[in-house]
C-alpha cells in the first residue's frame, strides 16, 4: 500500500514541478514590468491627495495614477507617505514613483528624475483678513511671522528669501492656515488653489493674495537613472491631455475653483 502512495505521490509532485517548470518558459520577457506600481503620495491634501469616506486613497493624483497604471498594464498599490519622506522612499526603491503635488525644482533634480510637466501653479499668500500685506515683499519686514510647511517649496523660498520676518516651519498645512487665522502669523506661503481654498473655509479672518509670485510646474519623481519608465510616463502624460483626461479631473474633482479663478481672472492649471 505504502509503495502505491508513494508512485501517486510522486507522480503528483513530478506533475506539479513539471507544471511550474512550463509556466516560467512561457513567462514573456516582459513579465517583471506586470509587478504593481508602487506610487507614493501624501494623502493630506485635498482634492488632489487624500482619502474618501472609507478610508481608501482618492484625488486628482490617485485617479491620475489609476489612469498610468492602466496605461502601463500593472496594478497600482497607493503608498501614504509624510511630504518629506517621499524623496527618500523613493531613492531607496520602497516607491516607483511620486504622484504628490510635487513640485519640480532644481534641487530636488540633483537627487531624482522627473517627468514632463503635468500642471502649472505658483505660491502665493494667505494673509490675516486686516493685514496690509499686499506683495511677499511687504511680508519680510521686522516684526512680521510667515508660516511655512515642512519640505515645501514654499519653505524653500522663505528659507532662502525671507531675511527680516520671522519664519514659523509646521509639519501640516491646518496648523499654518490656523496660524493665520489667529492671528500668530501674518501670512502662510502656499499654492493657489490651496490658498484660495484655504480663504474660503475662513473669510472672515482671511484672504488670498493669489497672483504669483513664484511660477512652478508639478511633475512626476522618478528614481534617477529609470529612462524607461521616465519615458513612458512622460507619453502617458502626453496622450492623457490629448485625450481630455485632465480636463475631466478638473471637472470631478475642482469645477467649483475653475470656475472661481476664471472670473477672479486667474489661469486655471489643470
Amino acid at each position: 500500500m505504502r509503495g502505491i502512495i508513494g508512485r501517486v505521490l510522486g507522480g503528483t509532485v513530478l506533475a506539479a514541478a513539471l507544471a511550474v517548470l512550463l509556466a516560467v518558459v512561457a513567462r514573456p520577457a516582459g513579465a517583471a514590468e506586470q509587478r504593481p506600481l508602487v506610487v507614493g503620495m501624501e494623502l493630506a491634501y485635498p482634492p488632489f491627495e487624500m482619502t474618501d469616506k472609507a478610508g481608501n486613497p482618492a484625488g486628482v493624483s490617485v485617479d491620475l495614477a489609476h489612469e498610468l497604471g492602466k496605461a502601463l498594464g500593472r496594478k497600482v498599490v497607493i503608498q501614504n507617505i509624510a511630504f518629506d519622506g517621499l524623496i527618500p522612499a523613493l531613492k531607496t526603491g520602497k516607491i516607483d514613483l511620486i504622484i504628490s503635488s510635487m513640485t519640480a525644482t532644481a534641487e530636488r533634480a540633483k537627487s531624482i528624475d522627473f517627468s514632463d510637466p503635468y500642471l502649472n501653479t505658483g505660491l502665493c499668500l494667505l494673509v490675516k483678513k486686516d493685514s496690509p500685506v499686499k506683495t511677499i515683499a511687504d511680508l519680510d519686514q521686522p516684526g512680521r511671522t510667515v508660516a511655512v510647511k515642512k519640505g515645501t517649496t514654499g519653505h524653500t523660498y522663505a528659507s532662502k528669501q525671507i531675511r527680516k520676518a520671522r519664519l514659523l516651519v509646521l509639519d501640516k498645512e491646518a496648523a499654518a492656515v490656523l496660524e493665520v487665522v489667529q492671528g500668530k502669523a501674518d501670512a502662510f506661503i502656499y499654492d493657489q488653489m490651496s490658498t484660495y481654498q484655504n480663504w474660503q473655509k475662513n473669510p472672515t479672518t482671511t484672504r488670498a493674495i493669489l497672483e504669483p509670485f513664484q511660477k512652478e510646474s508639478w511633475a512626476v519623481g522618478i528614481r534617477k537613472g529609470n529612462d524607461d519608465l521616465r519615458l513612458k510616463v512622460n507619453a502617458f502624460l502626453k496622450d492623457f491631455r490629448r485625450r481630455g483626461g485632465f480636463e475631466k479631473l478638473g471637472d470631478k474633482y475642482l469645477k467649483e475653483q475653475k470656475d472661481a479663478f476664471r472670473k477672479l481672472g486667474y489661469p486655471f492649471y489643470l
